[in-house]
C-alpha cells in the first residue's frame, strides 16, 4: 500500500511498471539496460478514488493521460531502475495529493468606494497632464 493522505492508500496492484531504455548519460550502459520507468495507472477503474477526485486528476494530469484514461508517468532522471521507480511513484503521489485536495470556493468580493474613488482620481490626474501637454504645443 502506498500512502497518499493519512486516510487514503493506493494499492500497488493498481500500478503497472514498464521498463524502457533511457537516453542521456550512462555510456554503454544506456544501450544495454532498460533503466527508465513508465508508471501506468488506470484512473477510471481505480477503486481508491472517488468520481470527483478522478475528474480533478484527469484535468490536472493533462498530457500525462492517454486516450484510454491511463495516466502515464515516465521517470528517467536516475541511472538505475529502482531510483526511477521510486521517482515515478513520488510524482504520482504528489499529483494524487493535488487532485484529492478540494479547491477552495471563491467568495466574490466588491471593490470598496474609497478604492474606486482613488482609481478614478488617478485617471483624472493623468488626463489633466495630457490636456496640459496639448496646450503647450499647439498645432
Amino acid at each position: 500500500m502506498i500512502p497518499i493522505t493519512p486516510s487514503l492508500y493506493l494499492n500497488k496492484k493498481e500500478l503497472k511498471f514498464v521498463f524502457i531504455r533511457a537516453s542521456g548519460p550512462g555510456g554503454q550502459n544506456v544501450n544495454k539496460v532498460a533503466t527508465a520507468v513508465q508508471l501506468r495507472f488506470d484512473v477510471g477503474s481505480s477503486p481508491s478514488l472517488l468520481p470527483e477526485q478522478k475528474q480533478r486528476l484527469t484535468r490536472l494530469a493533462g498530457h500525462l493521460m492517454n486516450e484510454e484514461g491511463i495516466l502515464v508517468i515516465e521517470a528517467r532522471r536516475h541511472r538505475n531502475q529502482e531510483q526511477n521507480k521510486r521517482d515515478a511513484i513520488e510524482r504520482l503521489v504528489r499529483l494524487l495529493q493535488k487532485a484529492i485536495a478540494e479547491p477552495k470556493k471563491r467568495i466574490p468580493t466588491r471593490v470598496n468606494q474609497a478604492a474606486r474613488e482613488k482609481r478614478l482620481q488617478g485617471k483624472r490626474q493623468r488626463a489633466e497632464i495630457k490636456r496640459e501637454r496639448k496646450k503647450a504645443y499647439p498645432d
